[in-house]
């Protein structure tokens, strides 16, 4: 996450204090029709926060706090409910790739919307909530106070190699690992407004491994010979599916016969993808909307046969059903956020 300005003079413009960026925005200086909107344009480089009538009648209230340090970002942030969205359009433009840890302290997570499951939460959950910049999601989020924690992609993946599987994951406040991991952010958020460099950078650092070991434990990857062996099998699995998406006849079972692997056992790794076939037409539709902006004259029609769809129509109610959008719209909007606008 990256800052940038903001209008109206409603932020104190990007500081260094002893080599931390700093950064502070709140809509309250603003008309009371403007505050969303206002919001709408602090955050949208990152996600779009669509707007309802009530909101853009009665107001907005949001405040961020914003420490930057090299690749490290740490934000404190209360606001009014929200509905927040990372396209797919979204992703497939911008190159932030970050993984989001949301730490609440007030309030909790409620409807979580993203392109392989649904989690939803009739009183908002309390806890640790992992969001993946590299993958579309949805949040309906009640008025709450979260603390986030932006950790470079490359880190994460260093201490959890199947990076890809905590997005939209939870660690419950109940667990011993998050008590203490709310312990240390709530600690951050007090000191770091005196906090040198070196000693805000180790307060970040300390604070990602320790997020990173909660998700282990949460996926079960303890650090025996037996999560490893998972983990490099789930990686070979990956490349192989990767390396060959565009083949027609990429399958569960080309996969596992290709690798000569245990069929039961690597169906069971993938349940929480859904299983192995849902998980390869999920890369297949996150290539094809890379596609879509990357060849920007290249016909629909070519990027659903060459990425193994047996028509246009099957790859067009594929597309919609994950992503809630046409090909033809998501590459429309694409088209609107290159061009620096916000996407309807």
């Amino acid at each position: 996450m990256t800052e940038r300005s903001t209008p109206n003079g409603s932020a104190r413009d990007a500081a260094l204090r002893d080599g931390v960026v700093t950064h502070t925005f709140s809509t309250r200086s603003f008309t009371a029709d403007e505050q969303l909107l206002a919001w709408r344009g602090r955050v949208g480089h990152v996600v779009d926060v669509p707007p309802s009538k009530r909101q853009l009648a009665d107001g907005f209230d949001g405040h961020i706090d914003f420490y930057g340090i090299g690749g490290l970002a740490f934000t404190d942030c209360s606001t009014d409910a929200m509905v927040l969205e990372r396209s797919v359009a979204r992703v497939s433009t911008d190159a932030n790739r970050n993984i989001g840890f949301h730490m609440f302290l007030e309030g909790g997570i409620g409807n979580l919307m993203g392109m392989h499951k649904k989690r939803s939460a009739a009183d908002p959950q309390q806890g640790i909530v992992a969001l993946d910049l590299n993958q579309p999601f949805k949040v309906e989020r009640r008025a709450c106070r979260v603390l986030t924690l932006f950790v470079p992609r490359q880190i994460v993946a260093a201490g959890l190699p199947d990076v890809d599987s905590i997005h939209g994951r939870v660690v419950p406040q109940e667990s011993q690992l998050a008590r203490l991991i709310l312990d240390h952010v709530a600690a951050i958020v007090r000191e770091m407004p005196t906090l040198d460099r070196d000693s805000a950078a180790g307060a970040m650092n300390a604070g990602a491994e320790l997020l990173i070991a909660a998700f282990r434990e949460q996926s079960r990857l303890t650090g025996s010979s037996r999560a490893a062996l998972q983990t490099a099998v789930m990686g070979q699995i990956r490349r192989y599916v990767e390396a060959n998406l565009h083949r027609s006849d990429l399958t569960p079972a080309s996969v596992v016969d290709g690798l000569c692997l245990k069929r039961s056992t690597i169906y069971r790794w993938f349940e929480h993808e859904g299983g192995l076939g849902v998980y390869i037409r999920n890369r297949r539709l996150r290539e094809a909307a890379d596609e879509l902006v990357r060849y920007p004259h290249l016909q629909i029609t070519e990027i659903a046969y060459g990425l193994g769809f047996n028509s246009t129509s099957d790859f067009s109610r594929a597309f919609r059903r994950a992503f809630e959008m046409s090909p033809q719209e998501m590459r429309e909007r694409a088209l609107v956020l290159q061009h620096g606008g916000v996407s309807a």
